[in-house]
Parts: structure tokens; sequence; C-alpha cells
């Protein structure tokens, strides 16, 4: 799909755009950052940012998915820099299990889910997003090699070297 200025004229388009691509964008936040009302707000931000590129003169947007995906990958980045000026702790795990969870399982899986965060913010950035893409928005290595401007064999090691470090950390923290 290409896009350009002439969209804003069309609320459907728009709307349209936004149903396909919204649920993508959120997931590759809510993977990168852990936070839902966060990854929530940047999502916006994200669309926001599309309509203003749109409203620039001689603005073309060849793939839009890329563009949404690299634009929330930029937010998100920008978020971890924040966050890691300012450390914070959360008081409180918000993942809320059914209830018909023991609170032993529950916690157990609380502490897991946190290990496997620290372990993902251990990872480089280029790291990270190889991983996120991958997994979270199921990319192929082309695409994904296409969105972070690399070559095939560069994303291929990066997420390889990827894994084996999540691996390692998470056997250091004795995670099964």
């Amino acid at each position: 799909m290409l896009m350009n200025p002439e969209l804003l004229t069309d609320p459907q388009a728009l709307g349209q755009l936004h149903d396909e691509h919204y649920p993508a964008v959120y997931r590759y936040l809510a993977y990168r950052l852990g936070d839902p009302a966060l990854s929530e707000d940047l999502a916006a931000e994200t669309f926001l940012r599309l309509l203003d590129a749109l409203r620039k003169p001689l603005t073309r947007v060849d793939n839009p998915r890329a563009w949404l995906l690299g634009t929330a990958h930029h937010l998100a980045m920008d978020a971890l820099r924040r966050k890691y000026r300012r450390r914070e702790e959360d008081l409180a795990d918000h993942e809320s299990l059914p209830a018909h969870h023991s609170p032993e399982a529950a916690a157990e899986s609380a502490q897991t889910l946190r290990q496997v965060r620290q372990a993902m913010r251990r990872l480089t950035a280029d790291q990270q997003h190889v991983l996120a893409l991958r997994f979270t928005q199921e990319l192929s290595l082309e695409e994904t090699a296409q969105m972070m401007k690399k070559s095939l064999s560069a994303v291929k090691v990066i997420q390889f070297r990827a894994l084996a470090a999540l691996r390692r950390l998470l056997l250091e923290a004795d995670i099964r």
C-alpha cells in the first residue's frame, strides 16, 4: 500500500489503516516495554506521527507497516532511555492470573516474568529489536533485515547471539 498526503482527506482509509496496523504496533511496544499503559500511549503517538508526516509536503510512505514499526521502535528506545535515567521499581506486578491459580504459582510466575524481562534488558538494543520483530511481529528474516537496514546474514548473527545470550542469562538466573 503506497500512501501519500491525499490519505488525510479520506477518514475511512485512515480508520482502516489504524485498524489493520494498531495491533502489531501495540504488540511490538508491549513486548519491548512490558508496560501496557505506556505501550498504548506510544502506539497512539506512533499514529499521530504518521498523520504529522503525511501533512508535510512531498511525504510518501511506501510501506506503512515498516514505517509504523520503525517509528514505534524509536519511541520505545526513547522511553527506555528515560526509564534508565531514573530507576523505577514496580511495586506491584500488574499481570492478572485466573482465579484458579494458587498464590504460590502466581508469585512464581511473576518472578519468572521479572527475570525474563531483566534478562531481555541486558541484551543489546539490536538484539532486543531483532527478537521483538521476529517473535512479536512474526517477521521473516528478510523483512527484519529490510526494516533494520542490515544484511540478512547480520540479522541471523544478531538473532543467534541474542538467543544464546538470553539462554545464558536465564540459566544464570536458574529459569527453566
